[in-house]
Protein backbone atom coordinates (compact mmCIF):
# COMPACT_ATOMS: atom_id res chain seq x y z
CA UNK A 1 0.00 0.00 0.00
CA UNK A 2 1.82 2.96 -1.63
CA UNK A 3 1.01 6.51 -2.27
CA UNK A 4 -1.38 4.63 -5.22
CA UNK A 5 -4.19 3.58 -2.37
CA UNK A 6 -7.07 5.38 -3.42
CA UNK A 7 -9.39 6.96 -0.62
CA UNK A 8 -12.69 7.62 -0.37
CA UNK A 9 -14.39 9.82 2.28
CA UNK A 10 -17.84 8.83 2.74
CA UNK A 11 -19.96 11.59 4.34
CA UNK A 12 -24.23 10.75 4.63
CA UNK A 13 -26.57 13.95 5.54
CA UNK A 14 -29.70 14.88 5.74
CA UNK A 15 -31.06 18.42 5.34
CA UNK A 16 -27.20 20.16 6.07
CA UNK A 17 -27.58 23.18 3.72
CA UNK A 18 -26.10 25.34 6.09
CA UNK A 19 -22.67 23.18 6.18
CA UNK A 20 -22.55 20.98 3.70
CA UNK A 21 -20.58 23.70 1.33
CA UNK A 22 -17.72 24.56 3.73
CA UNK A 23 -17.53 20.57 4.76
CA UNK A 24 -16.78 20.14 1.23
CA UNK A 25 -14.57 22.60 0.97
CA UNK A 26 -12.49 21.98 3.63
CA UNK A 27 -12.24 17.74 3.18
CA UNK A 28 -11.31 18.68 -0.42
CA UNK A 29 -8.47 20.90 0.52
CA UNK A 30 -7.37 18.16 3.23
CA UNK A 31 -7.73 15.55 -0.31
CA UNK A 32 -5.65 17.50 -2.22
CA UNK A 33 -3.07 17.84 0.71
CA UNK A 34 -2.79 14.12 1.16
CA UNK A 35 -2.48 13.69 -3.17
CA UNK A 36 0.34 16.76 -2.44
CA UNK A 37 2.15 14.35 0.20
CA UNK A 38 1.62 11.04 -1.96
CA UNK A 39 -0.21 9.64 1.01
CA UNK A 40 -2.86 8.78 -1.14
CA UNK A 41 -3.75 8.64 -4.90
CA UNK A 42 -4.88 11.04 -7.33
CA UNK A 43 -7.92 9.41 -7.98
CA UNK A 44 -8.91 9.86 -4.42
CA UNK A 45 -12.45 11.25 -3.91
CA UNK A 46 -15.41 12.51 -1.63
CA UNK A 47 -19.05 11.18 -1.66
CA UNK A 48 -22.01 12.75 -0.13
CA UNK A 49 -25.08 10.83 0.22
CA UNK A 50 -27.93 12.81 0.46
CA UNK A 51 -31.02 10.82 2.73
CA UNK A 52 -33.25 12.57 0.41
CA UNK A 53 -32.88 15.86 2.14
CA UNK A 54 -36.45 18.41 2.46
CA UNK A 55 -34.10 21.79 1.95
CA UNK A 56 -31.23 23.05 -0.81
CA UNK A 57 -28.63 20.19 0.48
CA UNK A 58 -29.01 18.39 -3.07
CA UNK A 59 -28.80 21.00 -5.42
CA UNK A 60 -25.69 22.51 -3.51
CA UNK A 61 -24.23 18.88 -3.96
CA UNK A 62 -25.17 19.02 -7.66
CA UNK A 63 -23.78 22.50 -8.23
CA UNK A 64 -20.47 21.75 -6.24
CA UNK A 65 -19.89 18.34 -8.15
CA UNK A 66 -20.22 20.11 -11.75
CA UNK A 67 -17.15 22.22 -10.42
CA UNK A 68 -14.88 19.63 -8.72
CA UNK A 69 -14.90 16.08 -10.57
CA UNK A 70 -13.66 14.55 -7.14
CA UNK A 71 -17.01 15.08 -5.76
CA UNK A 72 -19.47 11.96 -6.33
CA UNK A 73 -23.08 12.02 -4.84
CA UNK A 74 -25.97 9.72 -4.78
CA UNK A 75 -29.34 10.39 -3.57
CA UNK A 76 -31.64 8.03 -1.99
CA UNK A 77 -35.48 7.73 -2.98
CA UNK A 78 -36.74 7.96 0.48
CA UNK A 79 -35.27 9.48 4.26
CA UNK A 80 -34.11 6.39 5.28
CA UNK A 81 -31.66 7.46 8.31
CA UNK A 82 -27.94 7.47 9.18
CA UNK A 83 -26.94 4.01 9.23
CA UNK A 84 -28.58 3.10 5.88
CA UNK A 85 -27.65 6.34 4.31
CA UNK A 86 -23.86 5.45 5.42
CA UNK A 87 -24.33 1.79 4.21
CA UNK A 88 -25.38 3.16 0.91
CA UNK A 89 -22.37 5.04 0.65
CA UNK A 90 -19.89 2.18 1.64
CA UNK A 91 -21.67 -0.16 -0.61
CA UNK A 92 -22.05 1.83 -3.78
CA UNK A 93 -18.65 2.74 -3.65
CA UNK A 94 -16.52 -0.21 -1.92
CA UNK A 95 -15.11 -1.46 -5.28
CA UNK A 96 -13.88 2.15 -6.18
CA UNK A 97 -11.32 2.59 -3.45
CA UNK A 98 -8.74 0.88 -1.39
CA UNK A 99 -10.50 2.29 1.45
CA UNK A 100 -13.63 4.24 2.88
CA UNK A 101 -13.86 6.66 5.70
CA UNK A 102 -17.39 7.61 6.69
CA UNK A 103 -17.85 10.75 9.32
CA UNK A 104 -20.45 13.14 9.51
CA UNK A 105 -21.25 16.32 7.46
CA UNK A 106 -20.87 18.74 10.24
CA UNK A 107 -17.23 17.73 10.51
CA UNK A 108 -17.18 17.73 14.27
CA UNK A 109 -14.78 15.03 14.04
CA UNK A 110 -11.58 16.02 13.57
CA UNK A 111 -10.33 15.55 10.36
CA UNK A 112 -6.65 16.09 11.15
CA UNK A 113 -6.70 11.92 12.30
CA UNK A 114 -7.05 11.13 9.06
CA UNK A 115 -3.67 10.92 7.61
CA UNK A 116 -3.22 8.52 10.84
CA UNK A 117 -6.21 6.58 9.90
CA UNK A 118 -4.26 5.73 6.48
CA UNK A 119 -0.99 5.53 8.66
CA UNK A 120 -2.38 2.55 10.50
CA UNK A 121 -4.44 1.13 7.24
CA UNK A 122 -0.56 0.84 5.78
CA UNK A 123 0.91 -1.37 8.71
CA UNK A 124 -1.99 -3.69 7.79
CA UNK A 125 -4.92 -2.99 9.98
CA UNK A 126 -8.51 -3.17 8.15
CA UNK A 127 -10.52 -1.05 10.33
CA UNK A 128 -9.69 1.94 12.18
CA UNK A 129 -11.89 3.39 14.79
CA UNK A 130 -11.84 7.01 15.77
CA UNK A 131 -12.75 7.56 19.60
CA UNK A 132 -13.36 10.33 21.42
CA UNK A 133 -10.74 11.39 23.94
CA UNK A 134 -13.15 13.00 26.75
CA UNK A 135 -16.91 15.06 25.79
CA UNK A 136 -15.89 18.54 27.24
CA UNK A 137 -18.70 20.24 25.10
CA UNK A 138 -21.30 18.03 25.94
CA UNK A 139 -23.84 18.79 28.43
CA UNK A 140 -24.25 17.02 31.96
CA UNK A 141 -27.14 14.83 30.35
CA UNK A 142 -25.40 13.60 27.04
CA UNK A 143 -22.64 13.00 29.22
CA UNK A 144 -24.22 10.29 31.59
CA UNK A 145 -26.83 8.98 28.96
CA UNK A 146 -23.84 8.01 26.26
CA UNK A 147 -22.39 6.40 28.87
CA UNK A 148 -25.21 4.76 29.93
CA UNK A 149 -25.56 3.90 26.52
CA UNK A 150 -21.98 2.25 26.01
CA UNK A 151 -22.28 0.45 29.40
CA UNK A 152 -26.25 -0.90 28.47
CA UNK A 153 -25.31 -2.51 25.03
CA UNK A 154 -22.31 -3.84 26.27
CA UNK A 155 -24.23 -5.68 29.42
CA UNK A 156 -26.26 -6.80 27.17
CA UNK A 157 -23.56 -9.03 24.96
CA UNK A 158 -23.33 -6.19 22.30
CA UNK A 159 -19.71 -5.46 21.00
CA UNK A 160 -19.11 -2.10 20.94
CA UNK A 161 -15.99 0.06 20.83
CA UNK A 162 -16.65 2.96 23.90
CA UNK A 163 -17.49 6.46 22.63
CA UNK A 164 -16.68 5.47 19.10
CA UNK A 165 -20.08 6.80 16.34
CA UNK A 166 -19.59 6.36 12.71
CA UNK A 167 -15.77 7.75 12.12
CA UNK A 168 -13.92 5.11 10.98
CA UNK A 169 -11.81 3.81 7.77
CA UNK A 170 -12.88 0.38 6.59
CA UNK A 171 -11.15 -1.64 3.79
CA UNK A 172 -12.11 -2.63 0.75
CA UNK A 173 -12.34 -5.98 1.59
CA UNK A 174 -14.22 -4.87 4.69
CA UNK A 175 -16.68 -2.83 2.52
CA UNK A 176 -17.39 -6.02 0.35
CA UNK A 177 -17.35 -8.09 3.30
CA UNK A 178 -19.95 -5.65 5.05
CA UNK A 179 -22.27 -6.59 1.51
CA UNK A 180 -22.75 -10.17 3.30
CA UNK A 181 -24.82 -8.68 6.22
CA UNK A 182 -28.13 -8.51 5.05
CA UNK A 183 -30.22 -7.72 8.19
CA UNK A 184 -32.55 -4.59 7.71
CA UNK A 185 -32.60 -3.42 11.41
CA UNK A 186 -29.48 -2.12 11.24
CA UNK A 187 -26.18 -0.82 13.58
CA UNK A 188 -23.24 -0.09 11.61
CA UNK A 189 -21.49 0.23 15.12
CA UNK A 190 -22.09 -3.26 16.80
CA UNK A 191 -21.64 -5.23 12.78
CA UNK A 192 -17.53 -4.28 12.48
CA UNK A 193 -16.32 -5.21 15.76
CA UNK A 194 -18.13 -8.76 14.83
CA UNK A 195 -16.29 -8.74 11.72
CA UNK A 196 -12.89 -9.57 13.55
CA UNK A 197 -10.18 -8.61 11.08
CA UNK A 198 -6.99 -6.33 12.38
CA UNK A 199 -8.26 -3.21 13.90
CA UNK A 200 -6.65 -0.06 15.54
CA UNK A 201 -7.71 3.18 16.96
CA UNK A 202 -7.04 6.36 17.07
CA UNK A 203 -8.16 9.19 19.66
CA UNK A 204 -9.37 12.92 18.76
CA UNK A 205 -10.91 16.05 20.19
CA UNK A 206 -14.80 16.27 18.95
CA UNK A 207 -15.47 19.83 17.63
CA UNK A 208 -18.73 21.58 18.38
CA UNK A 209 -20.91 21.82 15.36
CA UNK A 210 -20.17 24.95 12.29
CA UNK A 211 -24.07 25.71 12.17
CA UNK A 212 -27.38 23.86 12.15
CA UNK A 213 -28.60 21.72 14.68
CA UNK A 214 -27.91 17.93 15.40
CA UNK A 215 -29.81 15.54 13.11
CA UNK A 216 -29.46 12.84 15.96
CA UNK A 217 -32.29 14.26 18.96
CA UNK A 218 -32.66 12.17 21.86
CA UNK A 219 -35.56 10.31 20.55
CA UNK A 220 -33.07 8.58 17.61
CA UNK A 221 -30.61 7.64 20.26
CA UNK A 222 -33.21 6.22 21.82
CA UNK A 223 -34.06 4.54 18.54
CA UNK A 224 -30.38 3.18 17.78
CA UNK A 225 -29.90 2.06 21.05
CA UNK A 226 -32.89 -0.04 20.76
CA UNK A 227 -31.57 -1.61 17.25
CA UNK A 228 -28.16 -2.20 18.66
CA UNK A 229 -29.54 -4.48 21.88
CA UNK A 230 -32.08 -6.38 20.06
CA UNK A 231 -30.03 -6.62 16.89
CA UNK A 232 -27.08 -8.29 18.68
CA UNK A 233 -28.55 -9.68 22.34
CA UNK A 234 -31.14 -12.42 23.14
CA UNK A 235 -30.29 -10.92 26.65
CA UNK A 236 -33.65 -9.36 27.16
CA UNK A 237 -35.60 -12.54 26.07
CA UNK A 238 -33.01 -14.42 28.89
CA UNK A 239 -34.26 -11.59 31.29
CA UNK A 240 -38.27 -12.34 30.52
CA UNK A 241 -37.76 -15.96 31.46
CA UNK A 242 -35.87 -15.16 33.98
CA UNK A 243 -38.59 -12.68 35.51
CA UNK A 244 -41.20 -15.52 35.02
CA UNK A 245 -38.98 -18.16 37.21
CA UNK A 246 -38.85 -15.31 39.61
CA UNK A 247 -42.16 -14.37 40.09
CA UNK A 248 -43.45 -18.37 39.73
CA UNK A 249 -41.28 -18.94 42.44
CA UNK A 250 -42.79 -15.89 44.39
CA UNK A 251 -46.34 -17.16 43.74
CA UNK A 252 -44.96 -20.56 45.27
CA UNK A 253 -44.22 -18.84 48.61
CA UNK A 254 -47.06 -16.64 48.90
CA UNK A 255 -49.49 -19.88 48.16
CA UNK A 256 -47.73 -21.97 51.35
CA UNK A 257 -48.26 -18.80 53.15
CA UNK A 258 -51.46 -17.98 52.70
CA UNK A 259 -52.12 -21.88 53.14
CA UNK A 260 -50.73 -21.65 56.34
CA UNK A 261 -51.89 -18.22 57.08
CA UNK A 262 -55.61 -20.39 56.87
CA UNK A 263 -55.10 -23.41 58.65
CA UNK A 264 -53.91 -21.17 61.25
CA UNK A 265 -57.16 -18.87 61.53
CA UNK A 266 -55.14 -15.59 60.72
CA UNK A 267 -56.22 -15.04 57.07
CA UNK A 268 -57.45 -10.82 56.87
CA UNK A 269 -59.75 -9.16 54.39
CA UNK A 270 -57.93 -6.44 52.38
CA UNK A 271 -57.39 -4.34 49.30
CA UNK A 272 -53.68 -4.55 49.59
CA UNK A 273 -52.95 -8.24 49.44
CA UNK A 274 -55.14 -8.58 46.28
CA UNK A 275 -54.27 -5.29 44.71
CA UNK A 276 -50.59 -5.24 44.53
CA UNK A 277 -50.24 -8.49 43.30
CA UNK A 278 -52.56 -7.54 40.35
CA UNK A 279 -50.36 -4.55 39.50
CA UNK A 280 -47.19 -6.35 39.78
CA UNK A 281 -48.26 -9.36 37.45
CA UNK A 282 -49.95 -6.91 35.13
CA UNK A 283 -46.96 -4.70 34.81
CA UNK A 284 -44.09 -7.75 34.41
CA UNK A 285 -46.74 -9.28 31.48
CA UNK A 286 -47.36 -6.29 29.68
CA UNK A 287 -43.21 -5.34 29.95
CA UNK A 288 -42.76 -9.02 28.84
CA UNK A 289 -45.15 -8.69 25.64
CA UNK A 290 -43.54 -5.45 24.75
CA UNK A 291 -40.06 -6.92 24.76
CA UNK A 292 -41.26 -10.18 23.07
CA UNK A 293 -43.34 -7.90 19.95
CA UNK A 294 -40.39 -5.66 19.46
CA UNK A 295 -38.48 -8.76 18.42
CA UNK A 296 -41.44 -10.16 16.47
CA UNK A 297 -41.51 -6.50 14.55
CA UNK A 298 -37.78 -6.87 13.44
CA UNK A 299 -38.09 -10.90 12.09
CA UNK A 300 -41.19 -9.42 10.69
CA UNK A 301 -39.29 -6.65 8.60
CA UNK A 302 -36.69 -9.43 8.25
CA UNK A 303 -38.46 -11.87 6.55
CA UNK A 304 -39.64 -9.40 3.81
CA UNK A 305 -36.44 -8.52 2.50
CA UNK A 306 -37.08 -5.77 1.10
CA UNK A 307 -34.55 -2.96 0.00
CA UNK A 308 -32.65 -1.55 2.55
CA UNK A 309 -32.21 1.67 0.27
CA UNK A 310 -32.91 2.61 -3.42
CA UNK A 311 -30.70 4.85 -5.16
CA UNK A 312 -33.00 7.54 -6.82
CA UNK A 313 -29.73 9.55 -8.55
CA UNK A 314 -26.10 9.62 -9.32
CA UNK A 315 -23.67 12.40 -9.83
Amino acid sequence: MTSETVLGIVIPCYNEEEVIESSMDTLLAVLDRYIEQKLVSAGSFLVIVDDRSRDSTWEIVRQYSTRNKKVRAIRLSANRGHQYALLAGLAEFSADADCLISMDADLQDDVGVMAEMISKFRQGNDIIYGVRKSRPNDSTFKKVTAELFYRFLKGFGAEVIFNHADYRLTSRRVNEELKNFRESNLYLRGIFPLMGFNTAMVYYDRKERMAGVTKYPFRKMVSLALDGITSFSTVPLRIITFTGFLVFLICLVLMVYVLVAYFQGKTIAGWVSTVLPFYFLGGIQILCIGVLGEYLGKIYKEVKRRPRFIVDERL
